[in-house]
This record gives C-alpha cells, structure tokens and sequence, in this order.
C-alpha cells in the first residue's frame, strides 16, 4: 500500500522546516517577543520637522504607566491655563481637547452680584403726636433682584399707607396717657421720705391698710345699746370720759385708748352688763389694752386706786380673763387710730391739723352715735373735718382720696356729726377730751372755733 506524503503549511516569508512540532514552537516564541515589543501602545508623536521619532520597545509596568498618566494630566492643564488667557474655557477629555462651540454650551451661567437690599422699615406710631417714626431692621441679603425691589416697595408702601383705625387709636392712646400722667402729678408719694427707715415698711404698708380694709368690719361692733336692760348711752360716754383721763394721768399711747374702747364696744356688743360692774369692765380692757401695746402697763392695784378701791384686784383678774373669753383672744384689731396715722401722713399738713385730728377723732369714740360709721370712715372724716376747721385748701385732694379710699361727699356726714360735737365740747360736763386739748402741748385745738360752714353746708 503506497503511503500519502504529508505536507505542512508554510509561513509568509520563511522556508519550510521539517518537523512539525519543533517548527511551531518557534514560530510562536516569535510571535511573543513581536508582542511585547508593541506593548506600549504608544502613537508616535511627531519628532522635529515631522521626523519620527524610533520606536521605544520598553516594557510597560506599573510605574511607567502612571508617570505617562501623570505626563497626560499636566499637558492637558497646561493646556487649559492657555485658553482661560484668551478668554475662552474648554474640556479636556482624554488627552483631546473639545470643540470651542461645545465648551462654551456647558459654560456654567456667572454668579450676578449680590444686591444688599434696603433695611427693611417698622413703622411706629407715637400716642404723644401723630408722627411716624420708622425703625431700621436688617434683613437678610437676597440674591434676585426682583425680590429686592418688591420688599422695598412694600416697606415704602406701609410708610405711607396709614389706616384710619391706626390714626384713631394712636390719638386714644395719646389722650388716656395725658390723663394718667396728670393723674400721677397730683398723687404725691407720701413714703418717698421714708423709704430707708425699716420701721415704716414702706415696702409691705400698702398691703397691710388693704387687710385692714378687708378687716374691720369683722371687729367692728355694731349696734348693741338695745340689748343692754341696765346701761345707756350716758352712761358709756361717762365711762369713755373717765378713761380718757385715767389713760392722760398714766402718759399711755394712743394705741391703748382705742384699743381699750375698742375691746369694751365688743364686749358689750357680746353679753349683758349690770350698771355696778360697767367700771369695772373698763378697767379690766384697759388693762388688757396696756399689757398688749405699752412697754411698761400699769398694776392692777394701780388702776384699782384709781377708781377710789371700788373694786378688789381680784375682781378686776376676773373680768379680765371673762373678756378674754368672749372675745376669744382676739386683739389684733384695725382701730381708727390705725387709719387716722395713715391719713393724717396723706394730709402732709402742720401739727395743728394733726392735733385737731385726734381731738375730733376722741370726741367721736366718746359718743356713740359714730359706732354706725366704721373705724376708716371716722378717721377719714375727722381728717376732713379738722381741715375745715382750719381752712386747708384743697379740702380734699387726689391724695387723699387715693389713700383714704373715699371721696369727699362720702365723708360729709360723718364730719358734720364730729363738728357738731366740737361745737357742744366746751358747754358738756364731760370735759375730759377738751381740757385734754386745750393745753399748750396740744396746741389748744380745742379752744378754735368749730366749722360751722360745714354744718351749714351740710344742712343745705
């Protein structure tokens, strides 16, 4: 059997070799180091006078791929930088540069300048005159320009636009300051002297003669001669009389003479005492006044000497604790003579008004007639009273009226039933008070004519 002759191809250029296996294991040895020879993938740049330059068949590593990265980053900035010269911007993507066209599409808009608004206007309007007073406010800075010009005229437009209702208002407003203002001129601040002496709690004495306000009506003793079968009104304006002397003779306070009515009114107006024991009852409150406001009261023999040893010291011990009882130990009272130290600190009068004051004030408490008008209404109106006698002008002032709580026509009936007892002082047989006040100490009030025009007044 003839056998069939085997023939290889041939390569482009070379002559056959025989043996298959070793002439393909060459040719492949070829191919690779043709490969890394071009594998730099490089395009020749142009040389000087567009002569090539030779080939570089140099590995391409790590290290030399990115020192040729790096070498395509600054030529394409260099490139930048010479086109933002002329005034013209462009992209540079891998390595080319984009058309002029297409850069200045994506060209980004330019910023416009920031217009700083006007401050923005507040208008006020004084309640004094009728003026606009506009305030400036900051605002913050706004980029378009519309909205700047629209806040402005806006602001522009409230300046001038003034409503009917604002300009009513503001002359209101005006006209209620002025009367308050006016007001506050005629209150004088009666404390403003005291203002660094402790005693006078200048801070607390406004809410302390409110509570006395509120108070004295609960300690205030009503009516009550009707209930009493034994004793009249004589005979408590004799007792009255009498310790209204016994209370000169010991130099006591005036807080213990009228806190010492004050408990024998409330006593009485409590239970029924006998003729015999109504002297008794007095001393007994005196002495418990005097143990409540004085410093050093007197002795309980002492009083009793003073009523020639009627009474043992015994009795009078017992009446003590009895009154006690009834009243439940209840002494913290408002008395008019609470207010009338007030009132007569509103009057800001001489010491003749002031003693004239506490000689009407002694005259009322000694009759019982004045128990229908509470303890500030007849320190208020002795106040009155005596400023009539003494022709004070103004009779009655915002002052007055502000710490007093009354008004002048509230005050007149009481101040006609005090002058009226001023005028029948010197003619009564009870003349305890009036000598009492026609001494020089008490620069002799008692001995000034009473006003009359009042009464006379108060008839009409």
């Amino acid at each position: 059997m003839a056998s069939r002759q085997v023939i290889l191809p041939k390569n482009i250029g070379e002559a056959p070799i025989p043996g298959a296996v070793k002439q393909k294991n060459m040719v492949a040895e070829k191919k690779n180091r043709r490969a890394l020879g071009d594998i730099g993938n490089m395009v020749a740049p142009c040389g000087v006078k567009g002569k090539p330059l030779p080939q570089v068949s140099r590995p391409a590593t790590r290290s030399f791929c990115a020192q040729l990265l790096a070498n395509a980053q600054a030529a394409a900035a260099e490139n930048k930088n010479s086109l933002a010269v002329n005034g013209n911007v462009a992209i540079v993507a891998d390595g080319a540069l984009l058309d002029k066209r297409a850069a200045l599409a994506r060209k980004p808009a330019q910023k416009k300048d920031a217009t700083k608004p006007k401050p923005e206007e507040i208008i006020e309007i004084s309640p004094d005159t009728e003026e606009v007073h506009v305030k400036q406010k900051p605002t913050q800075v706004v980029n378009d320009e519309k909205l700047a010009e629209n806040s402005v005229d806006k602001s522009s437009s409230r300046k001038k636009a003034l409503t009917l209702t604002s300009t009513l208002t503001a002359r209101s407003q005006a006209a209620a300051y002025g009367l308050n203002d006016k007001q506050k001129e005629d209150i004088v601040d009666i404390d403003a002297a005291d203002v660094n002496n402790d005693l006078a709690v200048v801070e607390y004495v406004e809410d302390m003669y409110s509570y006395y306000k509120s108070a004295e009506n609960e300690s205030w003793p009503h009516d009550y001669m009707d209930s009493q079968p034994e004793i009249n009104e004589k005979m408590r304006a004799i007792l009255i009389d009498w310790l209204i002397q016994v209370h000169y003779k010991f130099e006591l306070s005036p807080e213990t003479l009228y806190l010492t009515i004050n408990i024998l009114d409330r006593y009485l107006s409590a239970t029924t005492a006998s003729r015999r024991e109504l002297q008794l009852v007095g001393m007994s409150a005196m002495l418990i006044a005097s143990k409540y406001e004085e410093i050093w009261a007197p002795e309980v023999n002492e009083l009793v000497g003073m009523s020639d040893n009627t009474y043992s010291n015994k009795q009078v011990l017992i009446m003590e604790k009895r009154i006690l009882g009834k009243l439940e130990w209840n002494l913290t009272v408002p008395t008019p003579y609470v207010f009338l130290v007030r009132f007569i600190k509103a009057s800001m009068t001489d010491s003749d008004v002031e003693n004239m004051v506490y000689f009407l004030a002694e005259l009322g408490m000694m009759n019982y007639s004045t128990l229908m008008y509470c303890p500030s209404v007849i320190a208020a109106s002795a106040v009155y009273a005596a400023r009539f006698t003494l022709n004070k002008t103004p009779l009655w002032n915002e002052t007055l009226r502000k710490h007093t709580g009354f008004s002048e026509p509230q005050l007149k009936d009481c101040a006609k039933l005090l002058v009226s007892f001023h005028s029948a002082a010197a003619e009564n047989k009870l003349k305890g008070t009036y000598r009492k006040y026609t001494s020089m100490e008490r620069k002799a009030v008692a001995l000034l004519p009473p006003a009359k025009f009042l009464l006379a007044a108060a008839s009409n």
